[in-house]
């Protein structure tokens, strides 16, 4: 496994040198265009998240970025201090929208329901603060 670490300010303005690291590691690993683009997707709405629910109570706020190249994967770690927030009922809750007018659709919740739609694997975990949001792509042949 090779695994490389990359820690951005909270900010949004930042979450672009995450999807083009994301790029150019998923380009070494033979990822195809389209999963490539899905990941950055995925990797952008949960980099969003951080930036929204992230702390607040310093000036500092990071988010943490790992990703672990496997054989036949790639996994990201997503990690922001905050408060914790009840990621079961959003992930209960990702499903197909219904079919509706676009004025009635709630305003976020989406991503979670994205970031599942495009990833083989997603899980989040929070403990004491800490957010982490793992995304696994595996590699097709």
């Amino acid at each position: 496994m090779k695994e490389i670490r990359l820690q951005i300010p909270a900010l949004a303005d930042y979450i672009d040198i995450v999807r083009v690291c994301l790029f150019g590691i998923a380009s070494k690993l033979s990822f195809s265009y389209e999963d490539i683009e899905d990941m950055k997707v995925a990797v952008s709405e949960a980099c969003n998240n951080a930036v929204l629910h992230g702390s607040r109570t310093s000036q500092h706020h990071n988010i943490d970025i790992c990703f672990e190249s496997r054989e036949h994967s790639l996994t990201i770690k997503i990690s922001n201090k905050g408060h914790s927030f009840k990621h079961e009922d959003a992930l209960e809750n990702a499903s197909p929208l219904p079919a509706t007018d676009i004025s009635e659709l709630p305003v976020g919740g989406l991503g979670i329901y994205l970031m599942q739609a495009l990833m083989d694997e997603v899980t989040v975990e929070t403990t004491d603060n800490i957010t982490q949001v793992t995304l696994v792509k595996f590699l097709t042949a």
